[in-house]
């Protein structure tokens, strides 16, 4: 599959909060380095898979919305927003962050990411 497809396919569904559908976009052995404003992380496949469970339970629908996408082999760096409606208040969109994260694909999966956010 070409990167640049495969990562809008992820970005613009709903896999970043079905953690169902998230499974079969990751690795088995996918590893995500993340800087958040809050610390940092080290995720592996079960917590990437628990937090997109956990945001399934707390907000009623989430989109990405990206500005960039550049691959180098196999590699892409995208950049992003994230924005969500809560179970509270599914009427009102709000931004909860900015993305940027680095991947490398393998066997045709998310492998290693490097991300940075940034909460608004």
């Amino acid at each position: 599959m070409k990167v640049r497809k495969f990562i809008k396919e992820i970005y613009e569904s709903d896999a970043l909060y079905n953690a169902d559908l998230l499974e079969q976009y990751i690795h088995p052995e996918i590893t995500l380095e993340w800087y958040s404003s809050k610390g940092f992380l080290v995720m592996k496949k079960k917590d990437i898979l628990l937090l997109a469970k956990e945001l399934e339970r707390t907000y009623k629908s989430m989109r990405s919305e990206i500005s960039h996408i550049i691959k180098d082999d196999n590699k892409v760096t995208v950049r992003y927003k994230h924005f969500g409606k809560t179970i509270e208040n599914p009427a009102e969109e709000i931004l909860l962050a900015s993305f940027i994260v680095i991947w490398e694909i393998k066997d045709d999966k998310l492998y290693q990411g490097y991300q940075m956010s940034q909460l608004y």
